[in-house]
C-alpha cells in the first residue's frame, strides 16, 4: 500500500510486504523510543488524540510515539469532554478537528465509527479500537513482538504455534491478530474460550482458508502444552449487558506459574494486550508470573511505541528523514532498557 496520507482502519488493508515494511521502520525507531537519541522530524506537526472510550496504554503510547518524533499532541478523552455530548455528529467533529491536526488517532465504542469519522476527515486517521471490531495497531505490535520473541528462539512467524485464550468473541485485539496471521504460512492456532465467547466464525473460516490449522477448545491445560505463544485476554466486561453476565466467565481460564511449569514447554512466550484483570476473582495472568523471563507483556507495551512511531513516520512520509533531524540525548538514560 501507499502509506503516505493513508488512513489505518483495518488490518485488511495490509499485504505481507506492508507489514514487513512497518516492522523494518519500527526497527529503526529503537534508539529514539529508548531515548538514546532525539529526532525532531515532526517538529510543528500535531496529533489529534481522540479517545471516547477508556484507555491508558494505547492513548499514551500513541502520544509518546508522536512526541518522540518531535510532534505535539492535543487530546480529547471521553464523550463528556467533547461536543458530541451536545449532539454533534461524527461528521462535524471530524471536519472540525481534522482542521486542527496533521493526523488523528481515535478510539470509539461503536463498531465502524472510526471509519465513519475517517470518511469526513481531512487528514489521515488511525483506528485505536472501534468497539469489538478491530484494533490494527495493537495487532501490529503483537505480531512485531511475536517476531522478536521467536527470532530470539531461532524461529519466525511462519509455522508459528499459538494459543489464544479468553474472551475471543469481543476481544478486538485477537480479531485483528488472527487476520494478520493469515498473511503468513503454516500457522497452528488453538482458540481457547467458553462456548459463548468463541472466536467469530468468519474469522475462523478466514484462517482456515489461509491454510492454517485451527482448533477450538475449552480445555486450557491441554491447549497450551505444545505452543510457542500463549496469548491471554481478559473478559471484555464493557461489551456485556451487565457486570453479572461478565462475572459468569471471569476467572475461567487462569494461567499461573504452577500451570505454566506443568503444562507449557520451557520457552513458551506469554502475551497479553493489557490491561490484565488482577482482581482476585479474575487473574487471567497471575502475578506469580511476573518473574518468569518468558512473560513478554511489558516488552509488548514497549514495542507499541516502536510500531506506532513507524506508522506515523510512514503516514506522514518522513520515514527516510528521521535520522537527518536527530541528535544524542543530553539526559541520563542508562539502565532504562
Amino acid at each position: 500500500m501507499d502509506f503516505a496520507g493513508s488512513h489505518i482502519l483495518s488490518v485488511d488493508q495490509f499485504e505481507r510486504a506492508d507489514v514487513e515494511r512497518i516492522f523494518a521502520v519500527a526497527d529503526r525507531m529503537e534508539p529514539y523510543a529508548h531515548r538514546r537519541r532525539v529526532t525532531k522530524v515532526l517538529d510543528g506537526a500535531i496529533l489529534g488524540s481522540m479517545f471516547f472510550e477508556p484507555s491508558t496504554r494505547t492513548r499514551v503510547s500513541f502520544g509518546s510515539a508522536f512526541n518522540l518524533l518531535g510532534g505535539e499532541v492535543r487530546e480529547t478523552t471521553g464523550f463528556e469532554n467533547s461536543a458530541i455530548a451536545k449532539g454533534e455528529s461524527l461528521y462535524d467533529t471530524a471536519r472540525v478537528l481534522s482542521g486542527y491536526s496533521d493526523v488523528i488517532a481515535m478510539r470509539h465504542p461503536a463498531e465502524g465509527s472510526v471509519a465513519e469519522f475517517a470518511a469526513a476527515s481531512r487528514v489521515p486517521v488511525i483506528n485505536g479500537g472501534d468497539g469489538s471490531n478491530e484494533h490494527p495497531s495493537q495487532a501490529l505490535l503483537d505480531l512485531y513482538t511475536i517476531k522478536s520473541e521467536m527470532a530470539g528462539r531461532g524461529g519466525g512467524i511462519d509455522r508459528l504455534r499459538i494459543a489464544m485464550v479468553g474472551d475471543l468473541r469481543y476481544g478486538r485485539t485477537v480479531h485483528s491478530l488472527c487476520k494478520l496471521l493469515c498473511l503468513f504460512d503454516g500457522v497452528q492456532v488453538v482458540l481457547v474460550s467458553p462456548g459463548e465467547l468463541r472466536m467469530p466464525a468468519d474469522i475462523v473460516e478466514e484462517m482456515r482458508q489461509a491454510g492454517h490449522q485451527v482448533l477450538e477448545s475449552e480445555a486450557l491445560e491441554a491447549s497450551i502444552a505444545h505452543v510457542d505463544i500463549v496469548y491471554s485476554t481478559r473478559i471484555q466486561e464493557e461489551r456485556f449487558s451487565s457486570q453479572e453476565e461478565a462475572d459468569l466467565y471471569r476467572g475461567r481460564f487462569r494461567l499461573n506459574q504452577n500451570i505454566y511449569t506443568h503444562h507449557c514447554e520451557p520457552n513458551t512466550v506469554i502475551m497479553h494486550p493489557l490491561p490484565r484483570d488482577s482482581r482476585d476473582h479474575a487473574r487471567e495472568l497471575d502475578d506469580d508470573l511476573n518473574d518468569n523471563p518468558n512473560l513478554a507483556i511489558f516488552r509488548q507495551t514497549d514495542n507499541g511505541v516502536l510500531v506506532r512511531m513507524a506508522l506515523f513516520a510512514l503516514i506522514l512520509d518522513v520515514a527516510d528523514q528521521v535520522d537527518r533531524h536527530a541528535r544524542d540525548v543530553n539526559w541520563y538514560t542508562a539502565g532504562r532498557f
